[in-house]
């Protein structure tokens, strides 16, 4: 895996890990038109490069392979399954709210 370093003026290096189209690939299982479709549709944004290749966050790969895993137990299509994922983490952040709301009463 390539690691790369930022730096802002004044601060430390910060980890930041891109992932390769066949990294991608090899840690979820994914066919590569699967993963093209949701690129296609949005629901996950790589970074393209220049050498017209794209580039992953590890976040992509539990989005992935949290989707491909809600698909099969389901038998789900891939957009259902996408907005099904989309819906679990939505509430995920609206719990984290509640929880810091709770904690200023």
């Amino acid at each position: 895996m390539e690691i790369k370093h930022i730096v802002i003026a004044g601060s430390v290096p910060a980890r930041s890990e891109r992932l390769s189209f066949s990294q991608v690939q090899e840690l979820t299982g994914l066919h590569p038109t699967v993963v093209g479709e949701l690129i296609e549709l949005g629901w996950i944004s790589p970074e393209h490069t220049t050498a017209d290749a794209y580039l992953f966050r590890t976040r992509d790969v539990y989005r992935l392979r949290k989707l491909d895993r809600i698909q099969r137990d389901f038998e789900l299509p891939l957009l259902g399954a996408s907005i099904v994922v989309d819906l679990l983490e939505r509430i995920e952040y609206l719990e984290g709210k509640v929880s810091e709301l709770n904690r200023l009463l």
